[in-house]
């Protein structure tokens, strides 16, 4: 049972991501030695190399400056990756810029407080099921899925084709 409506992709044409706790289960993993890693959902990862084939701008914005983010991005073919950064708004903007769009014409994924903003400043404001509070009040949609688990595959694309049917 879905939390609320189909998400209208209609306007979209960019997909701006938080990485902890949306594209990985928000788990730090820390090993003997003090090194980190992150687990990420191989299924998401083909959803947005299928996006990005089917001509979608994707970015990912993540406070945290861990550097697999980057690498798994690399491996996805994001160009546009962004760790360490504070202020996902202002790079959001200057993002959209570069790409000839508006806000409107994004959807973006978050689970947490440093997401508040980019929920209220695009088009479409997405949070995954295990969410903070404020930041599932601030979506349009919620995923059924928590992040780091296929949420976000489950988002679908324009003219109702599944991110699992591309």
């Amino acid at each position: 049972m879905s939390r609320s409506p189909q998400p209208d992709f209609s306007k979209v044409r960019a997909l701006i991501l938080d990485s902890d706790g949306v594209l990985t289960d928000g788990g730090v993993y820390i090993t003997e030695l003090g090194g980190q890693s992150r687990r990420f959902d191989i299924k998401d990862g083909l959803g947005l190399v299928r996006l990005r084939e089917h001509g979608f701008h994707l970015a990912i914005i993540s406070a945290s400056p861990i550097p697999a983010v980057k690498y798994r991005a690399k491996q996805l073919g994001i160009n546009d990756v962004y760790v360490g950064e504070k202020r996902k708004l202002e790079r959001a903007q200057k993002l959209v810029e570069k790409w000839g769009l508006s806000m409107e014409a994004v959807a973006y994924i978050g689970d947490d407080l440093a997401d508040l903003q980019m929920l209220a400043a695009v088009g479409l404001p997405i949070a995954v099921s295990d969410a903070t509070d404020s930041a599932i009040e601030a979506a349009a949609y919620v995923t059924n899925k928590p992040g780091g688990f296929g949420a976000v595959r489950e988002v679908h694309r324009p003219q109702s084709i599944h991110l699992g049917e591309i």
